[in-house]
């Protein structure tokens, strides 16, 4: 009886329902603590008391950007080669941004699809520089 118990909780993502949000970084983490302990509730409260925003949203994205927890696939030589023309543009295409998008899809695990957000391509150009400037040309299995 316990082992279907646990088989029927090991299905359901959280209490509520509602599928868990993936971990990015260290900002999520301290999100998750401050929340369970019910620091951020009163965080919170006092925020809307005094009108004073504390600032959490922009040091959760700040420390997700500098202590990120996924780890990126290693480019390959075919991508590499072309994220060197695409990387240094300054207009985008479609059809490079659907390139740009397949390679950070694989590399990142991601499911990401082409979007008229600048700041959003922008962000993923930014990530796939840094694996571009990382690659030391080894081949991948």
């Amino acid at each position: 009886m316990e082992e279907n118990e646990s088989k029927k909780t090991a299905k359901s993502p959280t209490k509520r329902g509602r599928p868990r949000k993936k971990t990015e970084g260290l900002g999520d983490t301290i999100e998750k603590v401050t929340t369970a302990t019910g620091i951020k509730a009163a965080v919170d409260w006092f925020s809307e008391q005094t009108g004073i925003d504390c600032g959490c949203d922009a040091r959760k994205q700040k420390l997700n950007a500098i202590f990120r927890y996924r780890k990126p696939e290693c480019l390959t030589k075919a991508e590499y080669e072309t994220l060197g023309g695409l990387l240094s543009k300054n207009v985008i295409r479609t059809a490079e941004q659907k390139e740009i998008n397949t390679i950070y899809n694989r590399i990142f695990s991601a499911r990401v699809e082409p979007t008229n957000c600048g700041s959003c391509l922008k962000g993923r150009i930014e990530e796939l520089k840094k694996v571009y400037n990382t690659y030391d040309g080894t081949p991948t299995i």
